[in-house]
């Protein structure tokens, strides 16, 4: 991780963990930085991925973990056939408004957080061969999970706008002024 995360106030681990959530989101955001939508959908390494349909990726992930936690429906059901569309940008989106749409799920991510009585409280697990039968996890987990997910995919938008432009991680954080 390039920034530093601040210490949480003594016995804030909602902070502590929104915090370390929101420095990685910071890492995917500032790597579409000064980029035109052409550079941010562009793969300039071997790999499938963009930087814009990473964006979309995390945030579509992050709101629909939020969704489950709060025990509502999906906000976006994808099958097998519009899945790969959660890697990329279709019709009218844009690197903006993908942004725009994950700042309001982080806000309400927080807000979520923040509003529960407590970190142990669980929720259920759907249904799927990837999750354990009649499985449940706590709002931590929620939290972790999101580091986890977004942390991973900010070190893919790392080598991407690196191989794109060259633009290493810690320049983009100078030029975030972050």
């Amino acid at each position: 991780m390039v920034t530093h995360v601040q210490a949480e106030a003594r016995g804030d681990e909602r902070g502590a963990l929104l915090a370390f959530a929101e420095a990685q989101r910071g890492a995917v955001r500032r790597s579409v930085l000064g980029l035109t939508e052409e550079q941010a959908a562009s793969r300039p390494s071997a790999s499938e991925l963009s930087l814009s349909g990473l964006l979309k990726h995390v945030a579509e992930t992050e709101l629909g973990w939020l969704r489950m936690a709060q025990q509502l429906p999906p906000a976006i059901q994808r099958t097998p056939e519009t899945w790969a569309d959660s890697f990329r940008l279709v019709g009218d989106e844009t690197v903006a408004g993908t942004l725009a749409a994950w700042e309001k799920t982080a806000r309400e991510t927080e807000e979520f957080i923040r509003s529960v009585p407590s970190l142990d409280d669980t929720f259920p697990l759907p249904e799927a061969p990837w999750f354990p039968p009649g499985g449940q996890v706590s709002m931590r987990w929620l939290v972790l999970h999101l580091v986890e997910e977004i942390a991973r995919h900010a070190g893919h938008a790392d080598i991407i706008r690196e191989s794109l432009d060259g633009k290493t991680a810690f320049e983009l954080v100078a030029e975030a002024g972050v």
